[in-house]
């Protein structure tokens, strides 16, 4: 494993390396990056947390540095969220503290002020530039943004950004930029629609695969077979079984997480959620309070599945079974990290057996199934050769909001 002195850094990244404390590269850093160097166009396919971000930011500051003439935007990084975008923001502020390279991240959600700062930075240069597709197209569309002196394109989170439909922006982007340049996709997968686009964007590239890794061995997989209406009293037994430090609880639909928000505070847990429909300054404040500690349990989409770096989560609730495979493994991730141990519940419907069942052909073994109180009654029993079925709206033969009403409130109510 290359340690960040032998790739030739300049002298002020390295000092921001220092000062971030990294000393020894990961495998996708070590192989990205005198790629990155070199000037070649780059696809490389990791999943998150094996260290992406540096793997790119590390060599583009190192290549500004060296631009003796640099003026006007030198790097375009394009995420899908404005969680990462955020996120690479700050990274960026930290390995660039010596090097006075400037930064910033460009989202939509913001205030007036906010879109004025972004245009001035899009008008009269900023070294590298932060932003989500349709928030930089709306700077795009008005005509101010000076993308002459661009250098270095990065799509990073390539993947979930065609996940959401982002793929005519990107390329509306692309189209308006320099053709002299060198572009670097990072995905966590790479399926054909990747690949496909990969081929219209980038010019003779590097490709770099890091196999999708399983999840941490300090990880405890359990998962129960449930019907819709156990869902809700097997999450708050779990919750009352034990003391957890801080839990993600994960749902499919801004629908669920908006009504388990609803339900978990009405039963007086700490809880807040997280999802597309909250301004921009109530995720961060949400964020905050989660990673402080002050909030205890966070409900959320699969917008924190990615791309979002929050330590010691002692508890991951898969309370659907995600679409994709991959997505799993992304999902219970966000616990046992940096070597330390957690917990990952995953909650089956007979909808969700198929699915399930190719979650543990990707990770390569069965997942412990648990078996359901007497308070919670019998569920249904595995099959992992079900048919894949279409989800349907739970609640009801009629559809509608999810029935959060399963527990009564003097029998379950958890401890506080």
């Amino acid at each position: 494993m290359a340690t960040f002195y032998e790739f030739g850094f300049d002298d002020k990244v390295l000092d921001g390396i220092e000062a971030m404390g990294y000393t020894n590269s990961t495998p996708i850093q070590e192989m990205t990056i005198p790629i990155s160097l070199s000037g070649r166009d780059l696809i490389a396919c990791a999943q998150t947390g094996t260290g992406k971000t540096a793997a790119y930011l590390l060599p583009t500051m190192h290549r500004i540095l060296q631009n003796k003439n640099r003026a006007g935007i030198s790097t375009l990084i394009i995420s899908p969220t404005r969680e990462l975008a955020l996120q690479i923001d700050n990274a960026i502020t930290g390995f660039a503290y010596f090097t006075g390279i400037s930064n910033i991240a460009v989202y939509g959600g913001g205030s007036g002020e906010s879109f004025d700062k972004e245009k001035k930075a899009l008008s009269t240069g900023t070294d590298i530039i932060v932003a989500t597709p349709g928030r930089l197209l709306a700077h795009m569309n008005l005509g101010y943004v000076k993308f002459d002196k661009l250098q270095t394109l990065i799509l990073d989170e390539a993947d979930r950004m065609m996940d959401m439909g982002f793929f005519d922006d990107i390329m509306r982007i692309v189209n308006m930029l320099p053709k002299q340049r060198q572009t670097l996709m990072f995905s966590a997968t790479m399926p054909q629609r990747i690949r496909h686009m990969a081929q219209q964007i980038l010019i003779n590239p590097e490709s770099v695969n890091i196999a999708m890794s399983k999840p941490a061995a300090g990880i405890k997989q359990l998962a129960y077979c449930v019907y819709d209406l156990q869902k809700i009293p097997l999450l708050l037994e779990i919750f009352k079984s034990q003391e957890f430090i801080s839990v993600i609880v994960f749902s499919s639909t801004k629908v669920n997480v908006k009504n388990m928000e609803k339900e978990l505070k009405r039963l007086g847990l700490s809880v807040a959620a997280i999802h597309s429909d909250l301004e921009q300054k109530d995720r961060e404040e949400v964020l905050r309070q989660f990673r402080s500690r002050k909030l205890k349990i966070l409900v959320a989409t699969d917008v924190l599945s990615r791309g979002i770096d929050i330590e010691n989560i002692s508890l991951v609730i898969n309370y659907d079974v995600p679409g994709d495979a991959e997505d799993y493994v992304h999902r219970v991730g966000r616990t046992a990290r940096a070597e330390s141990k957690g917990e990952a519940i995953t909650f089956i419907t007979t909808l969700d057996m198929k699915r399930f069942n190719d979650i543990e052909q990707l990770i390569g073994y069965e997942v412990e199934k648990g078996v359901l109180s007497k308070a919670i009654g019998d569920g249904p029993i595995y099959d992992k050769n079900a048919k894949a079925e279409r989800r349907k709206p739970s609640g009801g033969k009629k559809g509608g909001r999810p029935n959060f009403k399963g527990t009564p409130r003097s029998t379950n109510r958890p401890h506080r």
